[in-house]
């Protein structure tokens, strides 16, 4: 097995879920493997699934390092909730678990719903186990008119698409900036087909528990982040409507330690908007010495 090649890897999350991933340079059985090097644990944001990391981690991989990327509980190819449980804590309760299995000192790279999870996450674990964090366009105080956009945009299509065409088209219209692809194949990686129509591959459930949001533990997130001592990133795609430069500020402010990148072409799901330079701000900042 080659660096650039994963293989899908089951993890045991909190509750007794089970969750999927891509592991890349298992360190058992990949030729090629660095061991003086961290392992890198990826979460994506909400709705999206371990795919939005996958050239990322290839270049990552390429580079020797052992890389998971996690579909989290109730995304992708994982557990759903039986009780719709998808607060911040479930997620870091089961982002625990997967380091204690990895094993190794982790590096945590989190966009939006994981960027919030891997603060609490590398918080609790510690320093010896989270040596890095890299937050994807998201910070604790982010705008709360770029949240409800993106909820609204997932609520609007809860109840599946007549085509693949017809998703493609929601996408673009959601996502702009970006250029619509002109094979609408490569969505099938985020939408799974029953009953004629194709459905987003997360559960409706994570919507629907408003006492339960996962990005409204501001304070406990903010303080969280403020007694990290692990070298941090902050990640922001310029045209983002997430996290406004004065959050960036206001974060930099309390979170003195921290370093900031901002990608001028992406917007808040930066790893898929510009993927070259978000991967080089990524493999520069987990291979410093």
């Amino acid at each position: 097995m080659t660096s650039s090649d994963s293989t899908i890897a089951t993890f045991r999350g909190a509750d007794g879920l089970s969750l999927t991933a891509d592991e890349w340079n298992h360190p058992t059985t990949t030729d090629g493997f660095d061991s003086s090097q961290p392992s890198v644990l990826m979460l994506h944001g909400g709705g999206q699934n371990r795919f939005s990391w996958k050239k990322t981690g290839q270049v990552l991989a390429s580079r020797g390092l052992h890389v998971v990327a996690l579909d989290s509980r109730g995304h992708g190819d994982s557990d759903r909730s039986p009780d719709a449980r998808y607060t911040v804590e479930a997620l870091c309760a089961d982002t625990r678990r997967v380091l204690e299995q990895i094993g190794r000192p982790t590096v945590l790279i989190g966009a939006s719903m994981g960027g919030l999870t891997g603060i609490l996450a590398a918080r609790e674990a510690g320093p010896d186990t989270v040596t890095r964090l890299v937050l994807v366009d998201v910070v604790p105080r982010y705008e709360k008119d770029g949240s409800a956009r993106i909820r609204d945009f997932m609520f609007s299509h809860v109840h599946g698409f007549g085509s693949l065409d017809e998703a493609a088209d929601a996408v673009a219209a959601y996502l702009p900036h970006r250029r619509r692809p002109s094979n609408p194949e490569g969505l099938k990686k985020n939408l799974r087909h029953r009953n004629g129509r194709w459905y987003w591959h997360w559960d409706p459930a994570f919507l629907t528990a408003p006492d339960d949001d996962p990005f409204v533990r501001v304070e406990l997130l903010e303080q969280a982040a403020i007694e990290l001592t692990i070298p941090i990133l902050l990640i922001r795609g310029k045209l983002s409507d997430v996290v406004s430069e004065k959050a960036v500020a206001d974060f930099l402010e309390k979170v003195p330690g921290a370093e900031f990148v901002e990608l001028s072409g992406a917007g808040h799901t930066a790893a898929g908007d510009d993927n070259d330079a978000f991967s080089d701000a990524v493999v520069s900042f987990v291979l410093r010495p």
